[in-house]
C-alpha cells in the first residue's frame, strides 16, 4: 500500500513539474517575443513631417509620389496651416515640419531644440494682400474689414506692408480667418481685402481681386523651412536624411519635368496643374548648393535676414523674446545628400 502510495506521488509530481516547465517556457517565449515585436516597432517608428497647403512644400509630396520615400519610415501629415503645425510640433505629435521662418523663431523661443535643415524656398511675391476691384491701394484699406491669418505670418505681412504707408494694423478691421476661409470670405463679402497666399491668391486673382501688395516688397524676409527636432538628428538619421535627399530630387525632378511633377501634385491640391505651376511663379526654391552656403552660413544673406525679421517681431511683439538665429540653422543634412 505504501509502496503505490509512494510510486503516486512520484507520478504526479513529475506530471506537476512537466506542466511547471511547460508554463514557465511559455511564459519565457512571450516575455521573449514581446521583447522583440517592442524593439522592432521602435525601430520602426516614422519620421512625421507636418506640412500645410503651400507650393513650397509639395516637392515633399512629389518625392512620395516617385516613389523616393518607398521602404523608408516617412509619413507626410497634412494642416489646414502653419498654426496647427506648430502646435503638433509642440505636442510631440511631428518631428520635423514645413513652416515659415517667423514660425520656426517663434517656436525656438519656447523650444531650444528647433534647427532649420532645409531652406524650402523664399516668397518673392507668393504672399499677398488682395482687395476689391475699386479699393485703389493699400491707403484705401483704411477703416475697412481686411481677412488675416491668425498667426505671427499674417501679422507680420500686415504689419510690414501697412509701415511702408506710415499705416498700422490699428487703422484696419482685422477679421480673423483660416486659411480655408479666405476664398470664399472674400467672394461673400465679408471682407474687402484679405491676406492670403498659394492657390487662394491664383482662384482670388482669376476672378478680378485686385493686388495691393506682395511679399516681392519686403525681400528676404518671408523664408520657408524645413525644421526638425535636434534628437531626431541623431535618433532618425536614416529616415532624415532619406526625405531631405528626396526633397532635393523632387525639385531636380520639378525643374526637369515640370508638366508631369505638377499633374502629379494638382489632384491633391484640388487646382489644375496649370494654376500649380502659375503658383510657383511667386517662389524661388533654393537649390542644394545655396542651401549648403545658406545654411552653413558662407554666405550670411539668410542669418542676417533672419535677425532683421526676428527684430521686426520683437518690436511688434509678434515675438516673446529675442532669439539668436544663429544655432538654428544646421547643414549636417544637406552637407550630406546624395541623388
Amino acid at each position: 500500500m505504501l509502496k503505490n502510495l509512494l510510486m503516486f506521488d512520484l507520478k504526479f509530481w513529475k506530471k506537476v513539474s512537466r506542466k511547471l516547465k511547460s508554463f514557465m517556457l511559455g511564459i519565457a517565449t512571450v516575455t521573449l517575443c514581446t521583447v522583440i515585436l517592442a524593439s522592432c516597432t521602435k525601430a520602426e517608428a516614422p519620421l512625421r513631417v507636418g506640412a500645410n497647403v503651400w507650393p513650397g512644400y509639395e516637392t515633399l509630396y512629389l518625392a512620395r509620389s516617385l516613389g523616393y520615400y518607398d521602404n523608408t519610415p516617412i509619413r507626410l501629415v497634412d494642416y489646414p496651416s502653419g498654426t496647427e503645425e506648430v502646435r503638433a510640433y509642440r505636442n510631440g505629435e511631428i518631428e520635423a515640419a514645413g513652416i515659415s521662418i517667423d514660425q520656426a523663431l517663434v517656436l525656438a523661443a519656447t523650444n531650444p531644440d528647433v534647427k532649420i535643415v532645409v531652406v524650402m524656398d523664399f516668397s518673392n511675391g507668393g504672399d499677398v494682400i488682395l482687395g476689391k476691384p475699386e479699393i485703389p491701394n493699400l491707403q484705401g484699406l483704411k477703416n475697412r474689414p481686411v481677412g488675416v491669418e491668425s498667426t505671427a505670418l499674417g501679422a507680420f505681412i500686415i504689419t510690414r506692408a501697412l509701415e511702408q504707408k506710415g499705416m498700422s494694423p490699428k487703422d484696419i478691421k482685422i477679421v480673423s480667418l483660416g486659411v480655408s476661409e479666405h476664398e470664399r470670405a472674400f467672394k461673400d463679402g465679408k471682407v474687402d481685402a484679405v491676406v492670403t497666399f498659394g492657390y487662394a491668391r491664383t482662384k482670388l486673382l482669376a476672378v478680378g481681386a485686385k493686388q495691393l501688395f506682395d511679399s516681392s516688397q519686403i525681400p528676404g524676409e518671408i523664408v520657408d523651412v524645413l525644421i526638425v527636432r535636434d534628437d531626431v538628428i541623431n535618433k532618425q538619421p536614416k529616415a532624415l536624411q532619406a526625405l531631405v535627399d528626396g526633397r532635393f530630387r523632387a525639385l531636380d525632378y520639378l525643374t526637369k519635368n515640370p508638366q508631369d511633377a505638377a499633374s502629379r501634385i494638382a489632384p491633391r491640391t484640388g487646382v489644375t496643374p496649370e494654376q500649380f505651376l502659375e503658383s510657383l511663379k511667386g517662389l524661388s526654391s533654393p537649390s542644394l548648393q545655396e542651401n549648403q552656403k545658406l545654411l552653413g552660413k558662407t554666405d550670411p544673406s539668410l542669418l542676417n535676414g533672419v535677425k532683421r525679421l526676428s527684430q521686426v517681431m520683437l518690436e511688434n511683439k509678434l515675438l516673446p523674446k529675442a532669439v539668436n538665429p544663429a544655432p538654428l540653422l544646421d547643414d549636417r543634412l544637406v552637407k550630406k545628400v546624395k541623388y
